[in-house]
C-alpha cells in the first residue's frame, strides 16, 4: 500500500468511524441490541485506527512548529534543539504510520470466534496421555488469564491420569485470535514417571483448534446423521452414567464422527456435538477453498499442515521450542503454566510481517 493509498485508507476510516459515533447515539438503538452490539463491534475495531491517526497529526503539526521556528531561531543552540525535535517527531511518525498498516490489515473473519479445541494423544503412549493432560492444563490456566469461559465436552480419560482424547469449547472474545497457532504436533522430551533409570523419551500430542461456527454457517441435514446413543464410561472402561446419556453423531456424507459424553443429558450431550461436527465441517469447507485458491489460510506461520510438528517442550533444559519461526525460549514452566503470551506475541508478529510484505509486493 503506497503513501497515497495509505492517506486515503485512512481517511475512509475516520469518516466510517464519525458515521458510527453518531449512529451510536441514536437512543432508538436501545431497541434494537443486535445492531447495538455490530455497531458497538465495528466501532471498537476502528477506535485504535482513529486514535492513532490523531497522534500521527499531532507530531506533524509538532514537527512543522518545530522546523518553522528552527528556520527563524538566530541561537545556534536553541536552532539545534528544535531541529533535532523536529526529527524526533519525524522518528514518531514512522513509528505511528507502521502500526497503522498493521491495523489496517484484514482481519480474519474468524478472529473473534470462540473454538473448539481437540487434544489427542500421539506416540507415546501413557507418557503421550499425561503430556495431551499438560497440554490441557496449559489451555486451561491460558483461558483463565483472559477470563473465558470453558465447557468439557469430551475426554478418555487413562487409568494413570492423562487423556488418549480431550475436546473442549473455548468462549471468549479473540479466543481463536490466539489459539489458532496451537494446531499442530507438540512433541516433549523428558523422564517419564515410570522411567527408573532416568532415560529421556519422546512422546507427542496433536492439538486441532477450529472456529465455532453458528447453525445457519453450515447446513447439517437430519438425513445426513447417525446418531447413536450409549452409556458413557471413565478410565478402563467402567461405566460412568446408569443411562444413555452419551452421543455419537456420524457425518454420514463426509464420515466424521465426534462423541459426547461429558454431560448427564442426552440433549445437552447432543447440543455439545453438534458444536463440534458443524466446527469441524466448516473447517473443512475452508481447507477445500482454501485449496483451491493455493492459499492456506491456516499457514500465517509455517505450512499450517497439522501433521507439521509446530513445538518441541524439553524439560530437562527448561526449554520450549516453537520450529515454525525457530523461537527457543527458556521458560516452559512458565509457558506450561498458561503464559502462552510469550509464544503467541512472536507468531503473531511473525503472521503481520508476511502479510505487510505480501501488501507491500502487491501494491
Amino acid at each position: 500500500m503506497g503513501p497515497s493509498q495509505l492517506d486515503a485508507r485512512l481517511e475512509q476510516v475516520r469518516e466510517r468511524y464519525l458515521v458510527i459515533s453518531a449512529q451510536m447515539e441514536d437512543p432508538t438503538l436501545a431497541f434494537d441490541p443486535a445492531r447495538l452490539e455490530t455497531l458497538s463491534r465495528e466501532e471498537s475495531q476502528l477506535r485504535p485506527v482513529v486514535e492513532l491517526l490523531d497522534q500521527v497529526e499531532r507530531s506533524r503539526a509538532a514537527a512543522a512548529d518545530a522546523s518553522s521556528l528552527a528556520s527563524i531561531e538566530a541561537d545556534q543552540e536553541m536552532r539545534s534543539y528544535l531541529e533535532s525535535e523536529a526529527r524526533r517527531e519525524q522518528a514518531t511518525q514512522t513509528a505511528l504510520m507502521e502500526e497503522l498498516k498493521l491495523l489496517l490489515l484484514p482481519r480474519d473473519p474468524d478472529e473473534d470466534r470462540d473454538v473448539v479445541v481437540e487434544i489427542r494423544a500421539g506416540t507415546g503412549g501413557e507418557e503421550a496421555a499425561l503430556f495431551a493432560a499438560d497440554l490441557l492444563r496449559m489451555y486451561l490456566r491460558f483461558a483463565e488469564r483472559k477470563r473465558w469461559q470453558v465447557e468439557l465436552l469430551d475426554s478418555s480419560p487413562t487409568e494413570g491420569g492423562g487423556f488418549k482424547e480431550v475436546v473442549l469449547e473455548v468462549h471468549g472474545r479473540g479466543a481463536y485470535g490466539q489459539l489458532k497457532y496451537e494446531s499442530g504436533v507438540h512433541r516433549v522430551q523428558r523422564v517419564p514417571r515410570t522411567e527408573s533409570q532416568g532415560r529421556i523419551h519422546t512422546s507427542a500430542a496433536s492439538v486441532v483448534v477450529l472456529p465455532e461456527v453458528d447453525d445457519v454457517e453450515v447446513e447439517v441435514k437430519e438425513e445426513d446423521l447417525k446418531i447413536d446413543v450409549y452409556r458413557s464410561t471413565g478410565p478402563g472402561g467402567q461405566s460412568v452414567n446408569t443411562t444413555d446419556s452419551a452421543v455419537r453423531i456420524t457425518h454420514i456424507p463426509t464420515g466424521l464422527v465426534v462423541t459426547c459424553q461429558d454431560e448427564k443429558s442426552q440433549h445437552k450431550n447432543r447440543a455439545k456435538a453438534m458444536r463440534v461436527l458443524r466446527s469441524r465441517l466448516y473447517d473443512r469447507m475452508q481447507a477445500e477453498r482454501d485449496a483451491e485458491l493455493q492459499d492456506a489460510r491456516r499457514s500465517m506461520v509455517g505450512h499450517g499442515d497439522r501433521s507439521e510438528k509446530v513445538r518441541t517442550y524439553t524439560f530437562p533444559e527448561n526449554r520450549i521450542t516453537d520450529h515454525r519461526i525457530d523461537l527457543k525460549l527458556y521458560q516452559l514452566q512458565r509457558v506450561l503454566d498458561g503464559e502462552l503470551e510469550l509464544l503467541v506475541g512472536p507468531l503473531k508478529q511473525e503472521e503481520q510481517a508476511k502479510r505487510l510484505a505480501g501488501e507491500s509486493a502487491s501494491a
